[in-house]
């Protein structure tokens, strides 16, 4: 089911974690009963790491990621990269993107399976994401906005975008994600579905504010009730287990 989680008094979960299938990055300095819903839903399926990039707790909307690999700005420390490397699993490909457009969460929204980006996303970078990610990415607005990363929230299930997306547009979308796409709204009508949810194949965070309808949508695009963790992540908790043995 989807979850409500609140940081230091904010409802948008999203600017301060990251969720993939294979690992989840939350912000450091939070309250211990933010750490725990994530702990408690997760388990012991993925890795669950504390981390800040350029000293600023601001990750979810700063990196970008899928179960396969991470992308980070340029800004990020050497001390802070290390951490990264060494509390995630193994095979997963870590980057640092030199990217003027550096809130990379912003800019790019993935999936296991495809990456939309913003528009004016440097070509290197976007050989980058298609390399670290193993994606196909496309170049593409979420109702007019270029900050895709910031309108839309993806999974292997599904897409939610925001309320004002026309069906002409989530058909397309649709149809390039190969996922189906619904329009909704998060933390009672925000539009800014990036900053209020984080889901992978069988969890979905959303802010506190968030009404039942909204979470309603949530659990029936992404399917969270239907996740069986043990198929999805069989692989990860191997890596999980070698990387931690």
């Amino acid at each position: 089911m989807a979850v409500r989680a609140q940081f230091e008094g904010s409802n948008e979960i999203g600017v301060f974690s990251t969720l993939t299938n294979s690992y989840c990055l939350v912000a450091i300095g939070g309250s211990e009963n933010f750490y725990s819903i994530f702990e408690s839903e997760l388990q012991d399926l993925v890795p669950v790491v504390h981390t800040s990039i350029n000293g600023t707790r601001i990750i979810g909307r700063l990196t970008a990621g899928n179960r396969r690999g991470l992308l980070v700005p340029m800004n990020t420390t050497d001390q802070e990269l290390q951490h990264l490397r060494n509390s995630l699993p193994s095979e997963i490909k870590i980057q640092r993107v030199e990217e003027r457009l550096s809130a990379l969460g912003n800019v790019i929204a993935a999936n296991d399976y495809v990456a939309l980006v913003h528009p004016d996303i440097e070509r290197e970078t976007e050989e980058i994401i298609a390399d670290v990610l193993g994606v196909e990415v496309f170049r593409q607005t979420v109702s007019e906005n270029v900050l895709v990363g910031s309108y839309c929230a993806l999974s292997n299930q599904g897409g939610l975008v925001c309320a004002k997306t026309k069906p002409s547009e989530m058909d397309e979308l649709s149809s390039l994600l190969q996922v189906p796409i619904v329009a909704g709204t998060l933390n009672r009508g925000s539009d800014v579905i990036g900053a209020g949810l984080v889901v992978n194949d069988w969890s979905a965070f959303a802010g506190m504010d968030s009404t039942a309808t909204e979470l309603n949508v949530v659990e029936s695009i992404f399917r969270v009730n239907e996740g069986r963790p043990e198929n999805v992540t069989g692989k990860n908790r191997d890596a999980l287990v070698e990387a931690y043995a």
